[in-house]
């Protein structure tokens, strides 16, 4: 058997967070079994879908790197087909005609309140001769469901669940409009597709056991199901834009790197040891249903921008370059020159190593892109004092006939210093500011050497006025 899974996100918003990971599961236990992951965009909601939210889910599952295999299904599309499916039950006695009017379905709606319990179709119209049925009423397709017995689901997360199908009532299949509804759409999608697996949130769940009843009454095989219980906050409620429950794109303006979200939401529900770094090409040979946990995962920005830094520090620096140039860029307001771009090529590992996120590393690096001397921030202004200006020129004056290597350019500022009667710190922390326009920088002798002689000592003498 080929393993076959699908994502079926509903097109009414962004790619969110739960959602990614859903997407993230269905495709690494896809990819595990050397088969095949679908997308199917579930868009029958024609008030609430929207082609911008398409685009926000196709771009944010490209992001992250999951891709799918062959074409994207757009469920809309196949209403004909879904249709046909409910008039062949009918047609095979398996679902009947119900003329039940909006006013009686009110009366057993608030029948059922009066008597604390979900509201349940009586099935009037079960058994009734159609020829009974009122003038001017468009009836619903219902199916005939089980009255008796139980259905029972073995989920692949959760475990064995068993429902009594008097709990169930005959669900509607086709609106008296004649459109299908979701249930019935979901069900003739995912056997049409050859969907062997059915990994999607917990809040699925409760479908399952009605969407188990229509597979048989029609004959077809039932996929395997496995539901992933739901993320919360770190202080334990359900997830909500508080906790960080945003969309996949709103992570990526933060400056996250898709391989560490991924990593992230691998491990954000699934165990494998104590293994916490994990490659793409390890989470898809390892990664199965078994060690999906039974509890709501925690979300926890603190951690994901951990994880986020480490892999930062890891990433090759010609590959950062091309992601921080567009944040940068957007900061020096154009293009950046060549000899901005060779010192940012230079100097980006130096940054990196105390950048969590592609933007703090913009914001570290952005010096080196920016011609003369950067305005300093509120408390790297307070550093440069009379006294401190005064220290800038005298280091100027040393540093200009000194060779232009870290080496040289160390022992000449000790040597400043030391002939000065100051500690190294009191000379480097102007000497910072003056260069960067912050008080926190890759070492000071390292920015002398890639910003150059020319820049450097321009920097220091329009600081020390």
């Amino acid at each position: 058997m080929t393993v076959v899974t699908r994502f079926a996100p509903s097109p009414t918003g962004f790619l969110h967070i739960g959602g990614a990971r859903t997407a993230l599961y269905s495709w690494l236990y896809a990819r595990r079994h050397g088969g095949r992951h679908l997308l199917r965009i579930e868009d029958t909601d024609r008030q609430r879908s929207t082609q911008e939210a398409i685009d926000a889910i196709v771009d944010g599952l490209s992001w992250l790197g999951i891709d799918w295999d062959g074409d994207v299904v757009h469920q809309f599309s196949r209403a004909t087909r879904h249709a046909e499916v409910a008039r062949q039950l009918l047609a095979e006695g398996k679902a009947y005609h119900c003329y039940a009017t909006p006013q009686e379905l009110d009366e057993m709606r608030e029948q059922a309140r009066r008597e604390g319990r979900p509201m349940r179709y009586d099935g009037r119209w079960r058994d009734r001769d159609p020829g009974d049925a009122p003038a001017g009423v468009k009836p619903v397709i219902r199916l005939e469901a089980p009255q008796t017995g139980e259905t029972t689901v073995v989920d692949r997360v959760l475990g064995p669940v068993t429902v009594q199908n008097a709990q169930l009532d005959d669900m509607v299949l086709l609106r008296s409009d004649g459109t299908p509804v979701y249930m019935l759409s979901v069900v003739v999608d995912d056997h049409d597709m050859g969907v062997t697996h059915v990994i999607r949130g917990a809040d699925h769940h409760t479908n399952t056991f009605r969407q188990v009843q229509l597979y048989n009454a029609l004959g077809w095989q039932v996929p395997a199901f496995a539901h992933i219980p739901l993320i919360h906050g770190p202080d334990g409620a359900k997830l909500s834009k508080r906790h960080g429950a945003l969309g996949v794109d709103a992570y990526r303006d933060m400056g996250f790197l898709p391989e560490a979200l991924r990593n992230y939401l691998l491990r954000l529900g699934w165990s494998h040891g104590d293994d916490e770094i994990i490659s793409t090409t390890q989470a898809i040979a390892w990664f199965d249903l078994e060690h999906v946990g039974q509890s709501p995962a925690r979300f926890d920005v603190a951690k994901l921008t951990s994880l986020n830094a480490h892999y930062l520090r890891e990433k090759p620096d010609a590959e950062l370059l091309p992601l921080v140039r567009p944040l940068i860029e957007r900061q020096t307001g154009g293009p950046l020159a060549a000899v901005a771009l060779d010192r940012m090529a230079r100097g980006i590992n130096g940054v990196k190593q105390r950048s969590r996120t592609l933007v703090e590393l913009a914001a570290g690096l952005v010096f080196y892109a920016r011609a003369g001397t950067p305005a300093p921030d509120e408390k790297a202004a307070a550093i440069l004092t009379k006294d401190a200006r005064a220290v800038l020129a005298g280091v100027a004056g040393a540093l200009e006939p000194a060779s232009w290597t870290e080496p040289d350019l160390e022992s000449t500022v000790k040597s400043f210093a030391e002939s000065a009667g100051m500690k190294l710190g009191q000379v480097a922390q102007p000497l910072r500011v003056a260069l960067t326009g912050s008080t926190v920088s890759p070492g000071i002798f390292e920015v002398l050497a890639i910003l150059g002689r020319d820049e450097s000592l321009s920097r220091l003498r329009a600081a020390a006025g």
